[in-house]
């Protein structure tokens, strides 16, 4: 094979779809994610086209920055339905898939957020991928906003834990964090998807994350996330992110603290997710997981 057909056959591979599932629990469950390790020529639309066809709540697209260094690169995340400027499961996922075939090390991503570096390590034979967050921020939820939510989550107030009070968290992007007094409330998730689906985008929430405190270091959640065009999520890096900025912002861990959540046990695909909190209001949030392949790959025309 001649080195311009070697190049050329490289390249293909680069740009092909592959499929990972993040935040796995030993192989299973976790969030499966499309990536495109080397998105160079495509445009927005054919971005857009590439997501709805894989059908994933998030495929993300790397574009290598020129002069930036061998690890510096732009990334982009497209649900099936629109644009995401942040997105955890798939930067795990592309972290990981990166790391399988150029080896470990720190990433920088810049995503529409801003600057998220990534470390990859392998941990007993596999890759562990570490994201830090852009700078966090909490605010209070509008009184209308919680109404609504509840309304279209067909939750009561009641049912809601007042040690955890709703709030809007951001590590990239925005979540409504609301905290259920049971599991079994958690459990029991019949909401009302338009109506949801139209308060978020109204809002600019990219999903609703539904939390129960096992105990002081373990949670569990949901994240119905229907501006993306998916009922709920399986596992969710960056409202993980954001739940850690709330339990600091909050007072509810002493930094620095580790958190565990598990999340997808539900719908049958569990995941764990690693939040460290670390000190200080503007750093950023550090979420950690694994990453597993799922199929073959895709060869987008």
């Amino acid at each position: 094979m001649t080195n311009s057909a070697s190049q050329t056959q490289t390249q293909e591979a680069r740009a092909a779809v592959l499929r990972y599932t993040a935040f796995d629990v030993n192989g299973a469950g976790g969030n499966p994610a499309g990536v495109v390790l080397d998105a160079r020529g495509m445009d927005e639309t054919r971005m857009q086209e590439i997501a709805a066809e894989v059908g994933f709540s998030e495929t993300a697209f790397l574009i290598q920055e020129e002069g930036g260094g061998e690890r510096r690169y732009r990334i982009r995340y497209f649900s099936p339905l629109a644009e995401v400027a942040f997105c955890g499961h798939a930067t795990i996922a592309t972290a990981v898939a990166l790391a399988e075939r150029e080896g470990t090390g720190d990433l920088l991503l810049v995503t529409s957020a801003g600057e998220v570096s990534v470390e990859t390590r392998l941990e007993d034979g596999r890759v562990f991928a570490t994201l830090t967050s852009v700078a966090p921020a909490v605010r209070e939820v509008d009184d209308a906003d919680l109404t609504a939510a509840l309304t279209a989550l067909r939750w009561d107030a009641a049912e809601l834990d007042p040690a955890l009070p709703p709030r809007i968290a951001n590590a990239g992007n925005d979540h409504l964090v609301l905290a259920a007094a049971s599991r079994a409330r958690l459990a029991d998730l019949d909401y009302d998807q338009e109506a949801l689906g139209d308060l978020m985008a109204r809002r600019g929430w990219t999903t609703v994350h539904l939390v129960w405190r096992e105990s002081d270091g373990v949670f569990h959640a949901r994240d119905p996330f229907p501006p993306g065009g998916v009922y709920e999520d399986p596992a969710t890096g960056a409202a993980a992110a954001a739940f850690g900025a709330y339990l600091r912002s909050s007072g509810l861990v002493t930094p620095p603290a580790r958190v565990t959540i598990h999340q997808g046990e539900d719908m049958g695909r569990p995941s764990r997710l690693l939040v460290d909190v670390t000190p200080g209001e503007d750093s950023g949030i550090k979420v950690s997981g694994t990453a597993a392949p799922i199929g073959g790959c895709h060869h987008p025309a």
